[in-house]
């Protein structure tokens, strides 16, 4: 199992979290410039080599001259680690407060949010089991599989569905390398060192156009173009970047199984569903300060959370708030 570094030195690490499209790389922006910070990205997908338009990855210029972390770490073939991260992140935010700047991490990906501020402890992997499960769900079926894991961890298989077969293949994995429930490994909410977490939302009808905006955006910037390059670097071989929202639909483009304007709102569609599900997760997190993306006034109210007496030493908040 992984082992955590210890609690980071100097002032709170600022997290700026919410769902995508609500304006977060920008307020990150406002923050470092404004705090002498550095960035630490927290989006899985932007974790990838050349997923740029896809990811609305910030360009080289649009980053202001302030440094950036954890953005182009992985090639397309590689499968995102959330221990490998929750190690680098940390060495990040080590190394930023020892430059005498304030770390500001940014991003909607709510687990690797997690893995860097909170105390988790990441339970182990065995490629050989996984592929046998894998195999497993493959030959009898995903809903065979999880009954597996309602045999094994009643409480996993209640909160995992029978169609996240990749999920379930994970527990009971777990399972196996452990001895102890899936469950028993979920986080609890407690922050390894000082940390304010400032969520932004926006209001969902507001928000679905802002989606839909973005979404031709990025096929106007060249989607299917960059597609195309990623899968001459082995995008479709790569587990978590094939599978990632657009790159999956312009891959159905370049294969003649869908035509661009159907990618185009299937994609609008997905990012509208996965914005609903990092609103679920984020949401839970009694932690975070809530603030309005719109809100001409927005970075004044964010410094004023984190100046504000006590900000960022809440420890231990229990699940439930």
């Amino acid at each position: 199992m992984s082992t955590e570094p210890d609690e980071v030195a100097g002032p709170p690490v600022v997290a700026v979290v919410g769902a995508t499209a609500t304006g977060k790389s920008d307020l990150a922006l406002d923050l470092a410039e404004r705090l002498g910070g550095e960035v630490v990205n927290a989006d899985a997908m932007q974790f990838y080599r050349g997923m740029d338009i896809g990811t609305a990855k910030l360009s080289p210029t649009e980053r202001r001259g302030i440094e950036h972390h954890e953005l182009d770490v992985l090639d397309v073939t590689e499968e995102a680690s959330v221990a490998a991260y929750q190690q680098a992140a940390r060495r990040d935010f080590a190394a930023i407060a020892a430059r005498g700047h304030r770390p500001v991490l940014v991003g909607g990906s709510g687990l690797y949010v997690r893995a860097a501020l909170d105390r988790l402890e990441i339970p182990p992997t065995d490629p050989e089991v996984r592929a046998r499960l894998e195999a497993v769900a493959e030959e009898e079926g995903g809903d065979a599989l999880h009954a597996r894991l309602r045999d094994v961890d009643p409480q996993a298989a209640g909160t995992i569905l029978p169609g996240n077969v990749r999920r379930v293949v994970r527990a009971l994995e777990v399972v196996e390398l452990t001895g102890r429930p899936f469950s028993a490994s979920m986080p609890k909410r407690e922050l390894l060192s000082p940390a304010v977490l400032l969520g932004l939302r926006v209001d969902r009808d507001v928000l679905d156009v802002r989606i839909a905006l973005r979404v031709d955006r990025m096929w106007e910037q060249g989607l299917r173009r960059e597609t195309e390059t990623l899968l001459g670097q082995g995008l479709r071989h790569g587990v978590t970047a094939s599978r990632a929202i657009g790159y999956s639909q312009a891959i159905a483009v370049v294969d003649g199984r869908a035509e661009e304007s159907e990618a185009r709102l299937d994609t609008a569609q997905a990012t509208r569903r996965y914005a609903r599900r990092q609103e679920s997760w984020f949401r839970a997190d009694p932690r975070i300060v809530w603030l309005d993306g719109l809100a001409d006034d927005l970075l004044d109210q964010a410094l004023a959370v984190i100046s504000a007496p006590g900000a960022g030493t809440r420890h231990g908040i229990p699940e439930n708030g």
